[in-house]
């Protein structure tokens, strides 16, 4: 998500700007590293807490899982997206998203999901993809 967002949209993400807000103040363009590194905590949280919840589900085939899990998770990173567009700009942040904005968001949460559901039913190891 994070490295999909930043060569399109350009700008940090919204975690720059939360730190700014409520832990060091000032402008968050000052905070690049903070604001990268929080995005990818989160996203890697996030990815942790999907994981916990998949594993839970029971699936009745392989072909089902792998393609609930991919389902589940596209669901997932877009659940997060509109969490992020309400909760986190509109609420936390006072700012809302330009049209423009808003769709590399969106979209880049819709690769997020897509990408850990992807990795979630990955059964390959090291050198057994040609064989």
């Amino acid at each position: 998500m994070t490295l999909y967002r930043f060569p399109v949209f350009r700008a940090l993400p919204p975690t720059a700007d939360f730190w700014a807000k409520y832990v060091g103040g000032g402008d968050p363009e000052a905070y690049p590293g903070i604001g990268l590194i929080l995005h990818v905590v989160y996203g890697g949280a996030a990815g942790g807490l999907f994981g916990v919840g998949i594993s839970l589900v029971d699936f009745r085939s392989e072909r089902q899982r792998d393609l609930g899990a991919i389902g589940l998770s596209l669901a997932y990173g877009l659940a997060l997206s509109v969490f992020g567009t309400r909760v986190v700009f509109q609420h936390l942040l006072d700012e809302e998203l330009e049209p423009a904005e808003a769709l590399v968001f969106h979209v880049g949460h819709a690769i997020y999901g897509l990408t850990l559901g992807t990795w979630m039913t990955s059964r390959e190891r090291s050198g057994d993809v040609y064989e």
